[in-house]
């Protein structure tokens, strides 16, 4: 049973601006540490997908974030919930600490897509719960 369904579209434009102003700072605070490698490692070959992986992250969890109902709210925070890819490049969440504790209490699964596009990055979440939950 689907439990709850979350969509953001995030401006890359916006993105890029807050990484002009204040720099690595600004993605420490939105990537966990395995995320903030890979954005470090695309940025240094390629300044543009690295803002664009920013972007689609950000997206994503924020999506995240409103399919459970909690917005930026604990347990949710930016550091515990990772997008992670597949060897098939397809978008997984992670959860960590707090946050997956919260949803193994409530037998929840996320499912998650991600796509940019010029000056968009866009994400849609699907939360789903057990019914015999």
């Amino acid at each position: 049973m689907i439990y709850g369904i979350g969509t953001d579209i995030c401006d890359v434009r916006r993105i890029r601006a807050s990484l002009a102003r204040h720099g690595d700072r600004f993605a420490q605070r939105i990537l966990c540490e395995r995320e903030f490698g890979i954005w470090q490692a695309r940025s240094a070959r390629w300044p543009e997908r690295g803002i664009k992986y920013l972007a689609t992250r950000f997206s994503a969890k924020e999506a995240f974030s409103k399919a459970i109902g909690l917005g930026l709210r604990l347990p949710m925070t930016w550091h515990r919930c990772e997008i992670a890819n597949e060897a098939s490049g397809k978008p997984v969440i992670v959860l960590h600490g707090a946050l997956k504790d919260w949803c193994d209490a409530r037998g929840l699964r996320a499912l998650v897509t991600v796509t940019d596009e010029t000056d968009y990055a866009a994400s849609f979440c699907i939360v789903e719960k057990p019914e015999n939950l």
